[in-house]
């Protein structure tokens, strides 16, 4: 089976993550897809596949005889999608031989075009997905778990095929770990993730965007909460007294660089994001993501906010402003940076599939962030998706399969 056709069969399966809720998954509806993953590990012989009780799905294939002391190689994906868009109620949109112009996302009045996505007809010629512009497709990261699991019944294929090849051909390899996470979407994918448990040295996510990128640097990123008291008189009598919290809430944003948001930065700039914002003379809040490759240009930034709280309590009087600061994840570039294989194996790997690899930051976060920091190294590896997040989402079949030529061989490479 290709990765593509049982990509298109996960995206149907609804996995939205909920940062509002408290529950390991966030959502039951997770457990849905990881209980038919662990199945179909079983089915192609996968030992140990297993769902555990956070809804984690661990899996391994043994090493091939004589591999037995290669590096244990982990390949990792996320099962949730985000719930910035709808996902659920997915229609996948298959467009073989696709010309490179504009398409229209079924009946919804959405086009995807090459004025907005200009690599649009760098892909002409291949097999396009999309979903019909109601809905995310889901490729993020469904893909991932597709290419991986495609990239395992080949090996495992070719393991139950070893008597009848010549040794020289063999794909002989390590033991390979396989995971597929919840919650990576809000930032919890990692929080309950047995190390130990998996078992290998190192790890790749694959949760990228193009087929040819490699990842290893992401943003040190923190969630801040800015929560404003006000005093509210009436207006007629407030000279001196009223504190309108919610100009208070604006004073505040009006305070940081005003050219440090994601619309005016890109690369290894960082950035100060307000996504929600709420409010009336009593009370307001503002929600902000802080991002930064940098640590040093992190830590300013988060010594910033602290400033202009203690600036606006000196002016409005102490407890006017509250800042709560969460840190999210680190740049994974300080654990990745001792063990730069898995960097340049991906490239040869990358260049055999018949790829340019490319290394690019990551301007957001993956588990393997996380994981590195918990002593698992877990660079990222892109999907061969475009859009992510949103109802232009698209990938193509041949960068799905060119995804998996790539990962047997890191298991090669590993497996020398």
């Amino acid at each position: 089976m290709r990765a593509y056709e049982r990509l298109l069969q996960y995206v149907r399966v609804y996995t939205t993550s909920d940062e509002s809720s408290q529950t390991v998954p966030s959502t039951a509806r997770q457990l849905d897809l990881a209980k038919l993953l662990a199945e179909e590990m079983s089915r192609m012989g996968v030992s140990r596949a297993r769902v555990d009780e956070k809804g984690y799905v661990y899996g391994e294939i043994p090493a091939s005889p004589g591999c037995e002391a290669a590096p244990a190689l982990g390949f990792i994906a996320h099962m949730d999608t985000a719930p910035d868009f709808c996902g659920e109620h997915v229609n996948p949109v298959v467009i073989p031989d696709y010309d490179g112009e504009d398409v229209v996302l079924g009946e919804s009045g959405r086009v995807l075009s090459v004025k907005d996505f200009p690599h649009l007809p760098g892909l002409k010629g291949r097999t396009l997905i999309t979903a019909d512009g109601m809905t995310l497709l889901g490729a993020d990261d469904k893909a991932g778990i597709a290419e991986i699991l495609t990239m395992a019944e080949e090996v495992l294929n070719s393991d139950s095929e070893a008597s009848d090849i010549e040794a020289g051909d063999r794909l002989s390899h390590g033991k390979i770990c396989l995971a597929f996470t919840p919650d990576e979407e809000i930032g919890r994918g990692a929080d309950a993730f047995d190390v130990p448990g998996f078992g290998a040295d190192f790890a790749y996510t694959v949760d990228g965007g193009a087929e040819n990128e490699i990842e290893y640097e992401n943003f040190n990123a923190a969630a801040a909460k800015v929560d404003v008291r006000g005093f509210s008189v009436h207006p007629g009598s407030s000279k001196d007294t009223m504190i309108n919290a919610a100009l208070v809430a604006m004073e505040f944003n009006s305070m940081l660089p005003a050219g440090d948001t994601p619309r005016d930065t890109e690369g290894y700039e960082g950035f100060f994001h307000l996504h929600t914002m709420s409010g009336d003379v009593s009370e307001a809040a503002l929600e902000y993501i802080v991002r930064d490759h940098s640590a040093a240009m992190y830590d300013c930034r988060l010594e910033t906010l602290r400033h202009i709280t203690k600036l606006l309590n000196e002016k409005y009087g102490e407890g006017t402003v509250t800042l709560s600061i969460r840190e999210q994840y680190r740049n994974m570039r300080e654990q990745i940076e001792g063990c730069m294989h898995l960097i340049d194996n991906a490239k040869k790997a990358a260049q055999t599939a018949g790829l340019s690899p490319v290394t690019v930051p990551i301007r957001g976060g993956t588990d393997g962030a996380r994981l590195s920091f918990m002593g698992l190294p877990c660079p990222n590896l892109g999907t061969g998706g475009y859009a992510f997040h949103g109802p232009y989402e698209h990938i193509t079949a041949e960068g799905m399969d060119a995804v998996v030529r790539m990962l047997k061989e890191i298991v090669r490479l590993y497996g020398r």
